[in-house]
């Protein structure tokens, strides 16, 4: 295929309807985790539809992982954007929410009504014991690709120093990491060279030329102040005026203006996608607001895991909990529905503020080596975070109990050795060897240790 095949090489040139059964499909495959979802997108818009060019790709995948917020998400609205203007971007965006909303919302309402029955204890203890070798995957993922030299190495490491044995804040990780590999690129330094984060799914290398958008910036990425200015008040309306109005009628200390605040808040400092936003989230939501428990933190990313759609969608798992167990003068269902509902509008309404704000702009900067190697930084410390958090569900799923030290500088949570729980044990090596091993996709492994659990409960080993 050659430039010539598409001699107008403009948006238009794909309709919008076919536009919208592509991100559909997307978004019905969208498994796996950001790496699985990236995977699919590159397969399918790259390499079979030729939207975009390998380089363009890899250029907005840069973009949305300096992002706060689930980088699967805002590259599926990137690109929506690039291809269809705001229009385009908002289907992008919504569709690939869209099915995990609705299945998380459902998976819920099963918790809470039939959590506590046998059966579901069992599919839900096998689910835990796997989540941990999907997370040790996501972390060999990422560093294959991002630490590719020692001072890559070396970020990775103090990272996970940092937020493991001293408790520093993840946001505060990233930006310092920005910013070493801001002036690191600066300077000259090689070392800083990104690699393009997540990546492709291998194969030829599809030339931006040789695409429907070719090379060219299209019309609508050099907006006038304006339209700038539109857009951020637009946005910045949808995402605050909710949390504004809650707090005015409802006050601070309300469950919904705290779910309001508290994801607000979330969505401008979780850097480095799904898995660094749950170590977060395991932070804040289970040790100091009390929502959940760890283990059901654990059960609600085993839900992610298994249903279509960002894995950040957890997060409409943790506020439904803590709405239900706060109703108010409401019922708990009904509670827990809308606080899962208000989780996710303010979790992804800014998602798209960030995309139709700065994608302009981040066009015009393609081949930059600052931003570049700021990239190259961040996901290197997110290999530590990610390794952290590992280690994090590790504890809770391995171990019946835990204990803090708390010394000085120190804050770290260790496991009692002789709490252990064998067949949790047993399921997570059972998880670990077949993903490594032998290779096994992601659903595979989630279903085959669910299945497991069952067969636990049913044998009077678990539950």
């Amino acid at each position: 295929m050659t430039a010539a095949t598409f001699p107008s090489a403009r948006p238009a040139a794909i309709p919008f309807g076919a536009a919208v059964r592509v991100w559909l499909r997307i978004a019905l495959l969208s498994f796996g985790g950001p790496a699985g979802q990236i995977a699919v997108m590159h397969r399918i818009l790259v390499e079979e539809q030729r939207w975009i060019g390998e380089h363009r790709f890899l250029h907005a995948l840069n973009y949305c992982m300096i992002l706060p917020g689930p980088e699967a998400q805002q590259l599926a609205t990137y690109i929506g954007w690039l291809m269809h203007r705001t229009w385009g971007g908002i289907i992008a965006g919504v569709l690939f929410v869209l099915p995990g909303v609705v299945s998380i919302m459902a998976l819920s309402w099963i918790y809470v009504l039939y959590g506590r029955v046998g059966v579901v204890e069992g599919l839900f203890f096998g689910l835990k014991a796997a989540v941990l070798a999907v997370v040790l995957q996501a972390v060999t993922r990422i560093g294959k690709r991002a630490l590719k030299n020692s001072v890559m190495r070396a970020l990775a490491l103090a990272a996970f120093v940092l937020i493991f044995v001293f408790g520093v804040p993840f946001p505060a990780i990233v930006l310092g990491a920005g910013l070493i590999g801001w002036l690191g690129a600066r300077s000259g330094n090689t070392a800083f060279k990104a690699g393009g984060g997540h990546g492709s799914a291998g194969g030829a290398i599809v030339d931006d030329a040789d695409t429907v958008l070719g090379e060219e910036l299209p019309a609508h990425s050099r907006p006038t102040r304006t339209e700038t200015l539109r857009t951020a008040l637009l946005w910045l309306a949808l995402w605050l005026l909710p949390v504004a109005a809650l707090l005015l009628m409802l006050g601070p200390n309300d469950i919904f203006s705290r779910i309001a605040t508290f994801f607000s808040g979330l969505a401008m400092v979780t850097f480095g996608g799904a898995y660094a936003v749950l170590a977060y989230v395991a932070q804040q939501a289970v040790e100091s607001y009390h929502w959940l428990t760890a283990r059901e933190m654990l059960d609600g990313l085993g839900m992610a895991e298994t249903t279509p759609g960002p894995l950040v969608m957890v997060l409409q798992f943790v506020a439904f909990l803590g709405a239900y167990r706060d109703p108010g003068m409401l019922n708990p269902l009904v509670a827990g529905t809308l606080g899962g509902l208000l989780a996710t509008w303010v979790t992804f309404v800014p998602c798209f503020l960030w995309i139709f704000l700065g994608a302009p702009f981040i066009e015009r900067l393609r081949g930059n080596a600052a931003l570049a190697g700021a990239l190259s930084a961040i996901t290197a410390a997110v290999v530590g975070v990610v390794l952290n958090l590992a280690i994090w569900f590790a504890v809770h799923t391995l171990f019946r109990q835990t204990f803090d030290v708390t010394t000085g500088p120190f804050d770290v949570t260790l496991p009692v050795p002789t709490s252990v729980d064998p067949w949790a044990l047993a399921l997570s090596v059972a998880a670990i060897v077949a993903m490594f091993r032998f290779n096994a996709g992601v659903m595979v492994t989630l279903a085959s240790a669910a299945a497991a659990g069952i067969a636990l409960h049913l044998a009077g080993f678990v539950g």
